[in-house]
């Protein structure tokens, strides 16, 4: 292993019902994701005012793949299903799903890390297939940008 790999525990499998988020989107090349720290920080201040929110988390979801190298990034809350998104944001449907669930233990800065790891390490060498579908950074209540850790990501993977 070289120094700047990423250690992975192994993850946690958990089965989630479909859910719905409402949240600000947007389009990104995977090579150039350089502008999702200021779409969180135009979407913090909205936390408090989403009609129909239902818990305290905070999600960042990536969807819409194109194969090309383009995917859509949602920061978002999870929502009543018959909750209306206000003007500005998008609704997503999370469908059912298996997840294999890391935590990511580092610095939000290095949360790009954690992904390869689980994409070059754990998939490769892990029994589960990936399936399609979005894959999801799941942020605490107490989530500190200016601190260690506080964030899990979930992979679909077949049951």
């Amino acid at each position: 292993m070289t120094e700047n790999e990423t250690t992975l525990d192994e993850p946690r499998i958990e089965d989630r019902k479909a859910f719905d988020l409402s949240g600000l989107a947007e389009r990104y090349n995977k090579h150039h994701i350089e502008g999702i720290g200021a779409q969180w920080d135009r979407f913090v201040p909205q936390l408090g005012h989403i009609p129909g929110r239902v818990g305290r988390l905070a999600y960042g979801v990536c969807y819409g793949f194109d194969g090309k190298g383009n995917m859509d990034y949602l920061c978002g809350v999870e929502v009543s299903e018959d909750a209306a998104a206000p003007a500005g944001l998008t609704r997503l449907r999370i469908d059912e799903h298996r997840w294999a669930v890391f935590y990511h233990r580092e610095h939000i800065s290095k949360i790009k890390d954690t992904w390869q790891a689980i994409f070059k390490q754990w998939v490769p060498a892990s029994r589960h297939a990936l399936v399609e579908g979005p894959q999801l950074e799941v942020y605490a209540e107490d989530f500190d940008h200016a601190k260690k850790g506080g964030v899990e990501i979930w992979i679909p993977i077949a049951r």
